[in-house]
């Protein structure tokens, strides 16, 4: 999944608010427990990862974090013995004991299995969607040495995958077939890493030349900002505060033990609808978006 300009709101905002904004909903999603508002989360970055033009990228994602999130829920009763409502007695097991399977544990299996879920679709929104030269960029005042070294490893992955399949194509031209196996891939693995070093040393070796080695920290750039700006920030801004209010008044508690019981008050349900409304309303405003 590679960054690529498109037309929409998210792309046209700076990486800083973009940024903010795709981590605001992962931190909505870690922090509210309460199934509704997770699902509000979640529906929040699907639509925006939607309305920005990289479905593709979320199905590919969904295609890796579903089954994981299966597994954390099947794993989750085996390991927790909370809960009232047992549905299955696998007797004793040496050396854990008697082991009971529960609904409630299963439940919170699902929730923390959904709760990655999402975390990964945000990330991955974040990747696509947000310029990573942007990024690397407003970081180069803070340390300008790690955001030169952090640009060119994303610089060298791409170049290094390259090297990798030609030289696994030059084996396999090979009157032998190269070997196959894990041999072979060890082989192709061991050229490409002696590669990365003789580019890294070629790479440091020019910056020496260029003078980086004695470069100091860069002007502050002061771009003005656009409407786009604005409105990621603030609707980053506006999903912690839901956030934080929600913990703190407890409209968004939910515990499934001792007995699974999910309330959905006037509390939670205004803070779901808020989260999507204040998540999708800056991608509804398109004017003056160029790809």
């Amino acid at each position: 999944m590679i960054y690529r300009r498109l037309a929409s709101p998210l792309h046209a905002a700076r990486a800083g608010a973009g940024a903010a904004w795709c981590l605001s909903l992962a931190v909505a999603a870690l922090a509210l427990p309460h199934p509704l508002a997770l699902g509000a989360a979640a529906l929040a970055i699907v639509a925006g990862g939607i309305a920005a033009g990289v479905r593709r990228a979320l199905w590919r994602t969904a295609r890796l974090a579903l089954p994981l999130a299966l597994v954390v829920a099947l794993i989750n009763p085996f390991v927790v013995r909370d809960g009232l409502t047992v549905f299955a007695r696998l007797g004793e097991v040496p050396p854990f004991g008697q082991i009971d399977l529960t609904v409630e544990a299963l439940a919170y299996g699902a929730l923390l299995g959904v709760r990655i879920a999402v975390v990964l679709l945000c990330f991955t929104v974040l990747s696509v969607a947000v310029n990573p030269d942007e990024i690397l960029r407003g970081l180069r005042r803070v340390s300008l040495r790690s955001a030169l070294s952090a640009t060119l490893a994303t610089r060298l992955v791409p170049v290094l995958a390259r090297d990798a399949r030609r030289l696994d194509d030059a084996r396999r031209c090979r009157p032998d077939g190269g070997g196959r196996g894990p041999r072979a891939r060890v082989a192709v693995m061991r050229a490409v890493a002696v590669g990365a070093l003789d580019r890294a040393l070629d790479v440091a070796a020019t910056l020496e030349t260029r003078g980086y080695a004695g470069a100091r920290r860069p002007p502050r750039s002061r771009a003005p900002w656009s409407r786009h700006d604005l409105g990621f920030t603030a609707a980053a801004v506006a999903i912690l505060a839901l956030t934080l209010v929600g913990r703190a008044g407890g409209a968004v508690a939910f515990d499934p033990y001792p007995l699974l019981r999910v309330d959905v008050g006037p509390g939670v349900a205004v803070i779901a609808a808020a989260l999507i409304v204040v998540a999708l309303a800056p991608l509804a405003d398109r004017r003056g978006i160029e790809p």
